[in-house]
């Protein structure tokens, strides 16, 4: 069994470690006050290949593995949360799918420029009416001509407003229900397209999150993704690949606890000593530690099980409960840790401690993936 990362996995932590301290957490704090999308780092994160780690560089990608991906969103989340689901959303949710299911033509229009980082892309499932029951969405695509007009609304779409194509799941047979579904590729600009302003968030809140609204939109035939009734596969197949990369964001926030925690405990002064002298922070960061070493080899596995094209689903799914549990212990902790200056914004213990709740929620609440891994269970798999 290799624990070991390879040279060239090394290079790429190195270089998005380099990237992160230099780019991304001067700025951490003031985009998530501001609410600020960071449009700079975003180009920067293209032109390092970032957005499309793993697509062939034929069509415009850098052309690493799975493992490789996870570090870099570890690595960008270890810094801020936000720049690591940005480019998250765009490598697992939204190029993989196109890679996997689109046409020739759809490749080259709809994941080169996005691999290249000239266009970016978003994901459409959740509604207000269906999150954790996507099968139960009520946007409806009717057959009209050569295309489809499509009509309802899309709930918490990161990227929204931002990305140029969104991948959009809908109903073609509403009778069917999940069997009905399928998933077209809508383009900004399209005329009945539009979105909201971003949300109010609790946390990630650099990353924008939208509601998108589809006002008898009309969709052509060639921007159908797959076949009619494919959708369903389509959306989760995805989820259990972007789950990977909702561990690896969940990790890094846990790496950042520990390491905030770590260097505070060593500067903070009680009683006349230190509070790192106190077996009770010791005990804490002992915890984290381990915690995090968990989370980091559970997500590794399930990255390096898709890279070797095997069952990852499971694999995936516990990455991203136990990492996504792991953030939220570990930045409760980091900010008791600090006491009263870990609930102020002058420390990044409180960033940290409302980024992390919603890896906890999105791409599948955990009480979802602890159902996945069940099902697996009961089917005699291992995880």
């Amino acid at each position: 069994m290799q624990f070991d990362l390879s040279s060239d996995q090394e290079l790429i932590r190195q270089t998005a470690r380099e990237f992160a301290d230099k780019h991304v957490r001067p700025v951490a704090a003031s985009c998530d006050q501001e609410k600020r999308w960071p449009e700079e780092n975003v180009k920067r994160m293209a032109e390092l290949g970032f957005l499309g780690m793993n697509v062939d560089p034929a069509h415009g990608g850098a052309g690493a593995d799975m493992v490789s991906y996870a570090i870099v969103i570890e690595e960008l989340s270890r810094a801020c949360a936000s720049h690591g689901v940005i480019a998250s959303v765009n490598n697992s949710l939204y190029l993989w799918p196109v890679l996997q299911f689109g046409s020739d033509a759809q490749k080259e229009k709809f994941a080169t420029p996005y691999a290249q980082g000239k266009k970016l892309g978003a994901y459409g499932l959740s509604e207000p009416v269906a999150g954790s029951d996507p099968a139960g969405g009520q946007t409806v695509a009717v057959k009209k001509g050569d295309g489809f007009i499509l009509n309802g609304q899309k709930n918490f779409i990161t990227n929204g407003g931002h990305a140029d194509t969104y991948i959009v799941f809908c109903k073609t047979d509403p009778a069917l229900r999940h069997k009905g579904m399928s998933a077209l590729l809508v383009e900004k600009g399209m005329p009945g397209f539009t979105w909201s302003a971003p949300e109010h968030k609790m946390g990630i809140r650099a990353a924008h999150s939208t509601q998108l609204y589809f006002d008898n939109v009309e969709v052509p035939k060639e921007n159908l993704l797959g076949k009619e009734g494919d959708g369903f596969k389509i959306a989760m197949q995805t989820l259990d690949g972007g789950r990977i990369g909702i561990a690896a964001q969940a990790l890094g926030i846990a790496q950042a606890c520990l390491d905030e925690s770590v260097a505070y405990s060593k500067e903070r002064e009680q009683f006349g000593k230190v509070i790192s002298e106190f077996q009770a922070i010791q005990f804490k960061l002992a915890d984290m530690a381990m915690r995090v070493k968990a989370s980091r080899l559970l997500t590794y596995h399930a990255a390096a099980l898709k890279d070797e094209h095997k069952d990852y689903s499971a694999a995936a799914a516990a990455a991203k409960c136990y990492a996504g549990d792991t953030a939220m212990w570990a930045a409760t902790e980091a900010v008791q840790i600090h006491g009263g200056n870990g609930y102020t914004t002058d420390y990044a213990a409180e960033r940290h401690f409302r980024d992390a709740k919603i890896t906890q929620i999105y791409e599948g609440t955990n009480e979802i993936q602890r159902v996945v891994v069940a099902g697996a269970l009961l089917k005699g798999k291992q995880v």
